[in-house]
């Protein structure tokens, strides 16, 4: 009993870990949002960016903890975690996820270059002077966008409301079904494209229509394919295409300047 508990928080803690790590990558975004707002800060740098780390590694162990407690209840996982860190399951088809992973990473990349590109002439002018000023260093992308935003999203909020819509529509004790799998994988995905539109207010003065579309259809078109692998390959399969797809989009970018 003492093994299994022990288990089941070095999971946490390693999946804290990795999400930190985006955190701390994240911290020389704060001054590059403040100064594209156009606003004064209200308390030294310093101050801000040290409750920015506060704040979102609070919502970052919830998180974790939320789909520690739920994701057994409704199926979802972390295989390769499980596997050859904690040692608590047979190993599972490791070179379908890597390959799952790889083909997920690389149509999503591709799928948002093309949506970034056809979106451009839409775009106000300010917001796009503007993100190019804020655009994020690549491990940033890397460590927090691919590693952080997975954990809060798949791993807390769509495990979350899985288990929300099977316990509404289902009886208790059956197995959950596709359809719920489905919607959890829809709301969780349009909840982090909207969830970056504070960020949109922060790069024009105005959210246009054009724009405020964009910046839903743009993050939630990744969330639908990683959504579908963690559900059928676990947590490790969204993660690894997330990193690829934004590995694509910076050779993309690389290639166009």
């Amino acid at each position: 009993m003492e093994s299994n508990n022990n288990r089941y928080w070095a999971r946490i803690l390693v999946l804290f870990g990795a999400g930190l790590a985006g955190v701390l990558s994240a911290i020389p975004i704060v001054p590059k949002l403040i100064a594209a707002s156009g606003e004064e800060p209200p308390l030294p740098m310093a101050l801000i960016q040290a409750a920015s780390v506060v704040q979102s590694s609070a919502i970052l162990f919830g998180m974790v903890l939320l789909g520690a407690w739920l994701s057994p209840k409704v199926g979802l996982g972390t295989p390769l975690i499980n596997t050859y860190l904690l040692r608590t399951a047979r190993a599972p088809d490791t070179r379908r996820i890597l390959l799952s992973s790889v083909a997920g990473g690389l149509v999503g990349g591709v799928l948002l270059v093309a949506i970034s590109r056809y979106w451009l002439p839409a775009l106000p002018t300010e917001f796009i002077e503007n993100a190019g000023k804020f655009d994020p260093p690549f491990y940033t992308r890397i460590l927090y966008g691919g590693i952080t935003e997975e954990i809060l999203i798949r791993w807390g909020l769509m495990t979350f409301l899985t288990w929300g819509l099977f316990r509404l529509t289902q009886a208790k004790g059956s197995t959950v079904s596709s359809g719920n799998y489905a919607a959890a994988i829809l709301l969780s995905a349009i909840a982090f494209g909207a969830g970056h539109l504070p960020a949109a207010h922060l790069l024009a003065p105005e959210v246009t229509a054009p724009l405020m579309a964009y910046i839903i259809v743009g993050n939630s078109a990744f969330g639908l394919i990683a959504g579908y692998l963690y559900w059928k390959r676990g947590l490790e399969a969204a993660i690894l295409a997330h990193v690829l797809a934004h590995c694509v989009m910076v050779a993309s970018e690389m290639l166009a300047s």
